[in-house]
């Protein structure tokens, strides 16, 4: 009787678990019509090729991590203008993914986090090794906020609600998201499928394929869809990769939205590469991709804050500087502007 009673409480907290964990970690299932890469129930890549569980844990096993040295507290940059027009682009590095692209007065946030930690939980998980390079106070008024997927050092609940609470600004992301974001009470977000496109304001954005998966939990895996997009307006088109891995898309979007002013590339997160290669490009590829894409300049992302791969804080700026030649690749400190061309 004690032994069956035993079974039945851990049998009983496991499934209690997995509702907590269904209702509050992982994200809402997408529901909708099928596609070439949306079977009903989960959404894949247009290339083979992905991150298991199984690989996850051999990965976990046999990490020989990179150096990352303790967290510095560096100053932040100084506070971008409050508007850029007339034709102008200007790009600001925030860190990790986050950039602010200034054009045809309007304000754009990329996959924007300022938590210290991209986790379910605010005491535990990766940890920030340096500050945001803007002060979140300092940002200018923020219009329009690109969300690529669902991993928490992409879509950063308590940043998107100070956004919505200090600026209502309009949300674009891709499939499924907008429901996550609605049940943490983040409004007027809109969600894209790949090649689908909104107006906002004077620009147009558009959803565009990228090669990675999706999860916040244990039971969402790739349950909503990831994505770059491309924010076209009179100034030009700006290409944000988000996350990907290599694969075709990147001459697709060339061919659609050629010329390129600027690419957004990520270059960080690719080591071990038999495990990280499904999900994320490394420095070499991304000078490629800038050089498939026809980009008139690319700006790399996506490293040295939250380590997340086995490369060091400073390897994919390194290896980046070692492969990108002549290209007109612009490497910006954290926190730094620039006025692309």
């Amino acid at each position: 009787m004690r032994r069956a009673a035993k079974a039945a409480a851990v049998a009983a907290a496991a499934v209690a678990s997995a509702a907590i964990e269904r209702r509050f970690i992982a994200a809402p299932h997408y529901r909708g019509p099928l596609s070439d890469h949306f079977d009903g129930e989960r959404f894949r890549n247009p290339h083979e090729g992905w991150q298991s569980e199984l690989a996850f844990l051999r990965w976990q096993m046999s990490r020989r991590r990179g150096l990352w040295p303790p967290y510095r507290e560096m100053p932040p940059g100084p506070p971008p203008p409050a508007r850029v027009g007339g034709g102008a682009l200007r790009l600001t590095f925030v860190n990790h993914s986050t950039t602010l692209i200034q054009l045809d007065g309007v304000n754009v946030l990329t996959d924007p986090i300022w938590s210290e930690r991209p986790s379910p939980v605010p005491f535990a998980g990766p940890r920030r090794h340096r500050p945001p390079g803007i002060r979140f106070g300092e940002l200018p008024k923020i219009d329009l906020v690109i969300v690529s997927h669902n991993h928490y050092d992409h879509l950063d609940v308590p940043t998107l609600r100070a956004l919505q609470r200090r600026d209502r600004p309009r949300i674009v992301t891709a499939l499924g998201n907008a429901r996550l974001m609605a049940r943490y009470g983040i409004a007027d977000a809109h969600d894209l499928d790949w090649w689908q496109a909104v107006p906002v304001g004077e620009l147009i954005v558009t959803c565009v394929p990228a090669r990675h998966f999706s999860a916040r939990g244990l039971s969402d895996r790739n349950r909503n869809l990831w994505s770059g997009f491309v924010v076209s307006g009179a100034s030009g088109n700006v290409y944000f990769a988000g996350d990907t891995g290599w694969g075709g898309h990147f001459e697709a979007i060339r061919a659609r939205f050629e010329p390129l002013r600027l690419a957004l590339l990520p270059i960080g997160s690719y080591k071990p590469r038999w495990f990280m290669q499904a999900a994320h490009i490394d420095p070499e590829q991304a000078v490629e991709a800038h050089h498939i894409l026809g980009a008139r300049t690319s700006i790399p992302v996506h490293y040295g804050t939250f380590e997340l791969g086995d490369d060091g804080e400073d390897e994919p700026v390194e290896e980046l500087r070692s492969v990108m030649g002549d290209a007109a690749i612009v490497i910006l400190d954290h926190g730094e502007s620039a006025d692309v061309l």
